[in-house]
């Protein structure tokens, strides 16, 4: 990670007038973390990668952060994680100029710009360090997570068949997105402006 991006900060007023504030996630965010996870709607949880209300997927999870395997983000009000976007990279080997991001935010923060803000500053870590495509894996019945990155740029690349079994055990198809870096900042670009307080 860049020393540039550990120290940046970025704050972003929720529609209701909430102060959320963007940054780097330490270690000591663990438990905020952790918390943040466990407190997502069993419906918000049902399609994530892995259980993130087992103690060992925080375990791993910090480890990846420690070891630069993955770039986490955290946004938060006061001591409260309202959402979390990660950038995971292997930086060694033919994908290394590809990344996979995820986001998750809050129910109470949907729909009011947060996981762009969030996104928007993993796409800028992600041009820093050379990466030239991004790519995103949605359940086939998340229709508003694959809306959201259809807005950003991301364009249909693959479906596999049955590839997911969610926490209740059914199987999913699983969808793969993907853009080139440089396409999604534009777009982003954008639709920041679309959140911003002095947009008309």
């Amino acid at each position: 990670m860049s020393a540039t991006f550990e120290r940046e900060v970025e704050e972003f007023t929720l529609a209701g007038g909430e102060r959320v504030v963007i940054r780097p996630m330490t270690l000591a965010d663990g438990p905020a973390v952790a918390e943040f996870f466990r407190s997502l709607p069993e419906e918000d949880r049902r399609y994530l990668r892995e259980d993130v209300t087992r103690p060992e997927f925080l375990e791993g999870f910090i480890r990846k952060v420690k070891n630069l395997e993955a770039v986490s983000l955290v946004a938060a009000s006061g001591d409260v994680v309202l959402g979390s976007a990660t950038l995971y990279r292997n930086p060694h080997g033919w994908t290394r100029h590809v990344g996979d991001i995820r986001v998750e935010v809050a129910r109470s923060c949907q729909r009011q710009g947060l996981g762009t803000h969030l996104a928007h500053a993993l796409v800028r870590y992600a041009i820093s360090i050379g990466l030239d495509k991004l790519v995103v894996e949605v359940v086939e019945a998340q229709h508003a997570a694959r809306k959201t990155f259809e807005n950003l740029g991301f364009r249909l690349e693959a479906v596999l068949k049955g590839q997911v079994r969610d926490i209740s055990g059914q199987r999913h198809n699983l969808v793969i997105l993907s853009n080139d870096v440089s396409h999604i900042w534009d777009r982003m670009e954008s639709l920041l402006a679309d959140f911003s307080p002095s947009a008309e």
